[in-house]
């Protein structure tokens, strides 16, 4: 897996105005940076490879909805904002600016808000074609096309990106995600779907039965059904085999959800960590087993199916 790249990491316009430019800026909301949010990044991208100066990506922190509509917001993200950052290192972005966005910024005429990005040294603005901001949402690329003439910067609007007839979006990956369609997820974001966490200690039960598991913490992201998977999983610059127990264990438990990934070959402390994990291969749902020494015998079993997927998927270069 590719090294994540430094993204610098900005809060406000006024440290972007202090920021060496010129600026070439994406506007969004960019959750997983999917297939159309790259191509709107590489709309910025571009004019940097022309004309110099760095590339960034403004969105907003917290998700827009959850402030104005959280009735209608979506329980589960594709991205954190630290993954938005590092997903965004790998395409060669060179800074990431997240607002806070509150009722305040959501009340902050378009006019205003477009004026006060372009005071900041910003020379592109890119943006989907029907991207729509300010109050009451008033903002859209005919006003930006207008303000660029006044404020001297040049205006990318990039068309949505199709897939077998459809729009990609933000909201079809999660569905895919909830159905354990990984594939579908991963040919609409443009790479496999990965979750992150830190690695936090359990109950260390599986080191007792010969299967030690790194307990990575559930953060907002987009899971995918519970079960047994083949997986991968990064750590730094490391990249590793492995097989996961997504759910509430009912063996041991019954009632916490946890993420368990036993990784192949590997020894050492994770604690502390993030791991970054990618469902390769749903190989069954959680059941009850009898007793520890018939659960025990039965990871073995995913473990050694496990292997043989992860074998093959690199056989075929995946």
């Amino acid at each position: 897996m590719i090294s994540t790249l430094r993204v610098l990491r900005l809060t406000t316009i006024a440290e972007l105005a202090k920021a060496t430019g010129p600026h070439h800026l994406a506007l969004g909301v960019f959750d997983g940076v999917h297939l159309g949010h790259q191509a709107v990044i590489g709309g910025a991208l571009a004019a940097r490879a022309k004309s110099g100066g760095t590339c960034g990506v403004l969105t907003f922190d917290p998700y827009p909805i959850r402030v104005l509509a959280p009735e209608k917001a979506p329980r589960r993200l594709l991205a954190s904002l630290d993954h938005k950052a590092e997903i965004l290192g790998r395409m060669g972005v060179d800074f990431l600016l997240a607002l806070h966005f509150d009722h305040a910024r959501a009340g902050q005429a378009a006019e205003d808000f477009v004026r006060e990005i372009a005071a900041s040294g910003v020379a592109t603005l890119a943006v989907g074609e029907d991207w729509r901001f300010g109050k009451s949402r008033r903002g859209d690329v005919a006003m930006l096309a207008r303000l660029s003439q006044d404020h001297g910067f040049q205006l990318a609007a990039l068309p949505p990106v199709m897939m077998d007839g459809e729009r990609i979006s933000s909201t079809r990956i999660r569905q895919a995600i909830r159905d354990g369609s990984m594939e579908a997820a991963a040919r609409m974001l443009g790479r496999p779907y990965t979750v992150e966490g830190k690695v936090v200690e359990g109950r260390k039960l599986g080191r007792q039965i010969g299967f030690p598991t790194a307990n990575v913490e559930r953060g907002e992201e987009q899971f995918p059904p519970d079960g047994v998977w083949a997986v991968r999983a990064r750590s730094g610059d490391r990249l590793l085999d492995g097989v996961a127990n997504l759910g509430v264990r009912p063996t041991v438990d019954g009632e916490t959800r946890l993420l368990e990934v036993h990784l192949f070959d590997f020894s050492g402390d994770l604690y502390g960590r993030v791991l970054e994990v990618e469902f390769l291969s749903f190989l069954r749902g959680e059941r009850k087993f009898e007793s520890l020494e018939a659960l025990k015998e039965q990871i073995g079993r995913d473990a050694e199916q496990a292997m043989y997927i992860l074998r093959a998927a690199r056989a075929g270069g995946a």
